[in-house]
């Protein structure tokens, strides 16, 4: 036996959604309730004759006639609850709950919703009835136009949109005091005024999976040009070309999928089709109010959309059994347009029982009855809405010739329609958008430009033998005879900083970071006894803050001042899109030289060689991610007083720029005092010494014979650290390990304590391979 379905409702709405469900194979017979002329004269669908507020006779209707699913199609029936009179009897309904409709049922309940699931919409205040004053005084200081909403249902017409103050105090006093909207008006939203193109997007959920139709616009004045009272709606188009892939994209991220992931979270998952209109505003798209049914008259225009393939009653079965991800809804290529015609007078007073007159329809034409009843053997009016002739072509004006061909050949007396449907799409389509530009993708070359003149002085401080430092060609250029050098062997590293721009950022200081930059690869250079030459970096953004972009390029010139290497070029990424708003990304490479018979490591180290290490200024640029996890169990923030030096901030000390040692330990190099060099970064000791020894040798780490500096047992403490996790994960004060040979110690020592880093003998090469952590108990607190 094939499914049974109950349809509640009379309107045009329900009359397209029973043409499509008439053409599954699964439907054995469809019950609209009440129905109207048009809905019972689709195969295998009979109208029923039953009060639709009725819930307990449409319960034992449904049980007599074997029905498999209820689809409820205006809104009030799912705000008064009729999804647990089915639900209790184990009649699945495609329709979210009594507490899940609130999304429409209550506005105020749906702002506060929004509000707490960071979802965007208008700036709102909500006022009960009794504070009229507090209402008035709100519009009068808030410093924005603003619209009134009635926050219960109010049959699409609980909204008001006042052009001063004077008329927003007056519409108030209609509301809250007259009532002219009855107990609708019992709350009022009284919410900041949006303004940009309007959208409707209608969804499936099945309280997990959400999947959007296409966006349409409706058309929601009485009269062309968009003038005239409300209603509730007189025609509407599909595809809305307005809201682009890029906003439907973000629709989806920011607004359907934490509206459905927020009801199931607050336990009343929504399901059922949400129906959500969009002001698409100069600063993304905002929520303007939830509808928790099928749209009228965007439904009439998405039915013809979907696909031939598309089985509605399988999508309307899944959803409601909670297994949406098993079907595909397809949209086929074109476009669908509705238009309604109503009755004369509407959307205020109009006469019924007018005879309409019905003559054939372009092939490409459905009539979709709204207020229609039959009579004898007439088809007479009885709503305001009488029909809306819906069509669907492959471009938007085809189906807009379409449409009013299919309109010509009905008629009634008093006949009204608007005949300016789907003008802002022709509008839009006729006003050719100007070319786009570098700047409106995101990218500002005027940016880069001054930021170029504003780094040109700190580039040329670094001027230096081979350099003259000027920046603005394609490439950097070193004259590496210049330098002096006899036999030179070139020597190049690359590297960033790792999280600690994430500290960086967060804090909001950028240029020590710069200097962080070259250290980590000059200091690379200088383990194979290599002068630095020059230096290029990388700065990628999403966005290019030139003050940001400077300071950092200021740390980089000062960096490689320190380091006597010239900062020759570089590369400035702008690209939208690639990184949030504030984030930057470092990269940057150096060149050096060193003397053919110069090169380190030496191959003659051994075992009895002693390690040498030179302190380090802080955490340098290793290790952040297990530092900000430690800041962030500390109970501390980056602004708080640092623990060890309470004068500065803990941000700005965690920040203190890696020591680059090119002036204190180059010379000894050259010198010939030293065998070899391991520059202390990501992998602490363990993993960094053992790459300049032999690999049949290793060495020990006395870590008692320098003082653990008070970052490091600061990270100990309140990350409870295990001092060899420290040794394999930080510097932990010393942060370049030096082997000389025995014989050479002393003068090692006094050429490198020339320099700022204290030198510490720390360990000895031995005959086992790896690195043994000695006295380790030392660090413990």
């Amino acid at each position: 036996m094939g499914v049974r379905i109950l349809l509640l409702g009379n309107g045009g709405r329900e009359h397209a959604l029973a043409w499509k469900l008439a053409q599954s194979k699964q439907l054995d017979c469809l019950y609209v309730c009440p129905g109207n002329g048009g809905t019972s004269q689709e195969p295998k669908t009979v109208n029923v004759d039953l009060p639709p507020s009725d819930f307990p006779r449409l319960v034992q209707f449904a049980v007599e006639n074997k029905v498999d699913l209820v689809v409820p199609g205006p809104e009030q029936p799912l705000v008064d609850g009729v999804e647990t009179y089915f639900r209790k009897v184990g009649i699945p309904v495609f329709g979210p709950s009594e507490l899940a409709a609130r999304l429409e049922g209550s506005k105020a309940f749906s702002k506060d919703f929004m509000a707490r699931h960071n979802i965007p919409t208008a700036a709102f205040r909500v006022f009960k009835n009794n504070q009229i004053d507090e209402a008035i005084e709100y519009v009068k200081t808030c410093g924005h136009n603003v619209v009134l909403k009635a926050s219960g249902l109010a049959a699409g017409k609980g909204v008001l949109i006042p052009d001063s103050t004077a008329e927003a105090i007056a519409g108030l006093k209609e509301m809250m005091v007259e009532k002219v909207f009855g107990d609708a008006g019992n709350e009022v939203v009284v919410e900041e005024l949006l303004t940009g193109p309007e959208v409707s997007v209608l969804a499936f959920s099945d309280g997990y999976t959400i999947v959007p139709l296409p966006a349409a616009q409706d058309h929601k004045r009485i009269g062309e040009g968009d003038v005239g009272l409300n209603t509730g709606g007189m025609g509407a188009y599909a595809p809305a070309a307005v809201a682009t892939p890029a906003i439907l994209e973000q629709i989806m991220k920011e607004s359907l999928k934490p509206t459905i992931d927020g009801m199931r979270r607050e336990g009343f998952p929504f399901v059922g089709m949400l129906f959500t209109g969009f002001m698409l505003t100069s600063s993304g798209p905002k929520v303007l109010e939830y509808n928790v049914r099928f749209g009228d008259p965007e439904t009439e225009a998405l039915m013809l959309l979907l696909s031939e393939e598309v089985d509605l009653v399988s999508v309307l079965m899944a959803c409601a059994n909670h297994h949406l991800d098993s079907t595909t809804i397809a949209v086929r290529p074109g476009f669908a347009v509705s238009v309604v015609l109503a009755s004369q007078g509407y959307p205020g007073s109009y006469p019924k029982g007018k005879v309409i007159d019905f003559k054939p329809v372009p092939s490409n034409v459905v009539v979709f009855h709204a207020g229609t009843t039959k009579s004898g053997d007439s088809i007479v009016t009885s709503g305001g809405r009488v029909l809306a002739v819906t069509a669907y072509a492959p471009s938007i004006q085809e189906a807009l010739d379409a449409a009013y061909a299919g309109v010509a050949t009905v008629s009634f007396e008093g006949v009204t329609y608007r005949r300016d449907i789907g003008h802002r799409a022709l509008n839009a389509i006729r006003e050719k958008a100007p070319g786009l530009t570098y700047a409106q993708a995101g990218v500002s070359v005027d940016a880069g430009n001054d930021l170029v003149e504003i780094i040109k002085p700190l580039v040329r401080s670094t001027r230096r033998s081979g350099a003259d430092a000027e920046i603005g060609g394609f490439g950097g250029i070193f004259d590496l005879k210049a330098t002096g050098f006899r036999d030179p062997v070139l020597v190049s590293g690359t590297d960033g900083v790792g999280t600690k721009l994430r500290v960086a950022v967060d804090v909001g200081i950028h240029d020590l970071v710069g200097i962080d930059l070259v250290a980590m690869s000059v200091n690379d250079l200088l383990v194979q006894g290599a002068e630095p030459l020059y230096f290029l970096d990388y700065y990628g953004c999403g966005k290019l803050d030139v003050n940001v972009a400077s300071q950092v390029v200021k740390g980089i010139a000062d960096g490689c001042r320190q380091a006597g290497c010239a900062l020759i070029g570089g590369e400035t990424a702008e690209m939208p899109g690639m990184y949030t708003e504030g984030d930057y990304d470092l990269a940057g490479f150096a060149v050096g030289a060193v003397e053919r018979n110069l090169i380190l490591p030496t191959p003659d180290i051994g075992v009895g060689d002693v390690l040498l290490g030179i302190s380090s200024s802080g955490v340098h640029s290793n290790g952040f991610s297990l530092v900000r996890k430690v800041v962030s169990v500390s109970g501390l923030s980056y602004d708080s007083p640092c623990p060890w030096k309470t004068d500065s901030p803990l941000g700005r000390v965690l920040l203190e720029p890696t020591r680059i040692y090119i002036s204190q330990v180059l010379p000894a190099a050259k010198a010939g005092l030293l065998k070899g060099m391991s520059h202390i970064t990501g992998g602490g000791f363990t993993e960094n010494i053992p790459r300049v020894l032999p690999k049949n040798l290793g060495c020990f780490v006395d870590a008692s014979t320098w003082t653990l500096p008070p970052v490091f047992k600061f990270l100990a403490q309140h990350g409870n650290i295990a001092p060899l996790e420290m040794a394999r994960t930080f510097n932990n004060g010393i942060g370049m390990v030096i082997i000389v040979s025995p014989d050479k110690v002393d003068a090692a020592i006094a050429a490198l304590e020339k320099g700022d880093g204290t030198v510490h003998k720390i360990g000895e090469v031995t005959a086992n391979p790896g690195v043994e952590m000695r006295n380790l108990q030392a660090w413990s607190l």
